[in-house]
């Protein structure tokens, strides 16, 4: 039985019912799964085994104001991590005494949602903190190597986005240490098949040999496999079957050689430009690139739905050249190339991020992204004016009658005197006709010509290069890996999002209530959090648009609610005092 690289692989319970019923595991032997599962117990295996590890609080205190003194001896800011967790989930920041306790509680909840075990541990927040993983091997005869590192710093909510192979900046004098640290912790736990040793390294001044420390081990394969097997030329996945049934490794260390470089994307179900928030939906066209040096390894096909009780990767898009340079150009264009329609996806941010200077000089650590997001398609931009045009243009039927929405369904305009066209006893042949591009009002100017309609948005002509699907939402346009949603204007209502002028507080996706903090009648300020909600094992918070008074919560605790239903109602002080 091969679990696979999600929560099944680490699951010794699950391993052990497996050995029970005659069927073998891959993976490593439940005694190992359990070692590295918990990270307190995993970092003092570590710390005995001569592996240097992050300094913080690993012990079994779990009381708030403890883990908060904790904090203050270790000295902020400082991370509080999920004992059980992994993946980004259970992790936050804390940057002061004041904001610990907050931050722990949010930690808590995530982790009981994700692990089913809410206990934390502090570390030591490092600076410039760039992600070195090592894949290592073992076999039953107590062979263990390392098949080189992967570089994972580039991440977004404390999640990966891109990995790649080998790291920049790697020396092979510096390999042979973090590797030989990879091997010894493999060792420590008795370790049988594929795993990756996990380690944290200041990038401030360039990695270094006393500048690594070890952070976590996961016993599974990783998400980002296919890049080691890419410069290595390894099927990591064979391998794991081999030394399921006993065999030993075919390689010595000094026979594991690096070819190239290697660069995976991990293309989400979420939106970039609002906080990566997930999203779900039906995926209405998927077509994926695929050339020289390109692999693409997808889970979905077009028609399958994206629900939020899942985590959101859609696929993953790996490139691989000779040198690093050409690796991001190839996973750029394939990007690009690439059409993913539906929910709303990081397809552009992830191209934006290949294109990135910063990013091709090889200057990455943890907070990259958050530190630029405008330069990565990350916050509310200037619309595809191209795309918005071919939008509007397939909104036209094909004798120039434009679509219209009611009551979220699509219906021609039947009457003539209601026909759009452009007729007029002189001169030219056009008309306004008013639309929404990305939720912003716009103006798609529509010219009539023997050969048929053309469309323009800001003088911008419809782009030829596109994929369209139509929805009750409108058309989905896909361009150059963007997604743009085109509908025509209607003003049956006013448009909202989540903290509209009407005081509308909706949910930003589809998902769960975990709370609601407020109740009728309470006085709240801008920014003041008013729900929780959670949606594919993240937490995410719904705060208060202006100053004002709660006038209605319409969810409670517990509640599934779909994508823009209304959590919950603020009047603002104004309206309050003209009551």
């Amino acid at each position: 039985m091969h679990p696979g690289y999600g929560f099944l692989a680490e699951n010794a319970q699950f391993a052990e019912a497996l050995a029970d019923a005659g069927i073998a595991f891959i993976g490593p032997p439940p005694a190992a799964i359990r070692a590295m599962g918990l990270k307190d117990r995993a970092k003092d295996m570590m710390l005995r085994a001569g592996v240097p590890v992050v300094p913080g609080y690993h012990g079994p205190n779990q009381d708030a104001e403890f883990l908060r003194e904790a904090a203050r001896a270790i000295g902020f800011p400082v991370l509080i991590k999920a004992v059980a967790g992994g993946g980004g989930k259970g992790l936050r920041p804390a940057h002061d005494a004041d904001g610990f306790l907050e931050a722990l509680q949010s930690a808590r909840r995530e982790a009981l949602s994700a692990f089913g075990d809410e206990r934390v541990l502090i570390e030591k927040f490092v600076s410039a903190p760039r992600h070195i993983e090592f894949q290592i091997f073992a076999d039953r005869s107590g062979n263990i190597l390392h098949l080189n590192e992967r570089d994972c710093s580039l991440q977004r909510r404390h999640q990966k986005v891109i990995e790649e192979a080998p790291a920049c900046g790697m020396t092979p004098e510096l390999r042979h240490v973090m590797g030989g640290a990879a091997v010894a912790a493999a060792r420590a736990v008795g370790y049988e098949g594929a795993g990756t040793v996990e380690f944290i390294a200041d990038g401030a001044g360039g990695l270094r040999p006393d500048g690594f420390w070890f952070m976590e081990m996961n016993t599974r394969l990783q998400v980002e496999h296919p890049v080691t097997e890419a410069v290595t030329g390894l099927d990591l996945v064979e391998w794991q079957f081999r030394v399921a049934f006993g065999a030993t490794l075919a390689l010595a260390q000094r026979d594991v050689t690096i070819d190239g470089h290697a660069i995976e994307a991990r293309i989400y179900a979420e939106d970039p430009q609002r906080g990566f928030l997930p999203s779900a939906g039906t995926l209405l066209a998927l077509e994926w690139s695929r050339g020289d040096g390109i692999r693409v390894d997808a889970g979905v096909e077009a028609g399958d739905a994206i629900v939020p009780h899942y985590d959101a990767m859609i696929a993953k898009l790996i490139a691989h050249a000779p040198t690093r340079a050409a690796a991001l150009d190839r996973l750029a264009e394939a990007l690009e190339r690439s059409v993913v329609l539906g929910p709303r996806n990081n397809v552009a941010f992830l191209a934006a991020l290949c294109r990135d200077g910063e990013v091709r000089g090889g200057k990455t650590d943890t907070g990259l992204i958050a530190r630029r997001l405008d330069a990565f398609n990350a916050r509310a931009g200037a619309p595809d004016l191209a795309a918005a045009a071919a939008g509007a243009a397939r909104l036209l039927d094909g004798e120039g009658k434009p679509v219209a929405a009611t009551a979220g369904a699509a219906v021609i305009l039947r009457s003539p005197w209601d026909a759009r066209d452009g007729f007029q006893l002189g001169g030219e042949r056009s008309l306004a006709l008013p639309i929404r591009v990305d939720g912003r009002p716009m103006i798609a100017r529509v010219t009539f010509a023997a050969t048929g309609p053309c469309v323009t948005v800001d003088g911008i002509a419809a782009g030829a290069d596109v994929t369209c699907a139509r929805t009750s939402q409108g058309m989905h346009v896909a361009r150059h890996g963007r997604q743009t949603v085109v509908r025509l204007q209607t003003y049956a209502h006013a448009d909202g999002d989540a903290g509209d002028s009407s005081g509308r507080v909706a949910a930003p996706m589809h998902g769960r209530v975990l709370a609601v903090l407020v109740e009728p009648g309470a006085e709240v300020k801008r920014g003041q959090r008013l729900a929780l909600m959670e949606a594919m094992k993240m937490e995410h918070t719904l705060a208060a648009p202006y100053d004002g008074v709660i006038a209605e919560v319409m969810a409670k605790a517990g509640q599934q609610v779909a994508e823009g239903a209304t959590i919950l109602r603020v009047e603002p002080h104004a309206i309050s005092a003209r009551q």
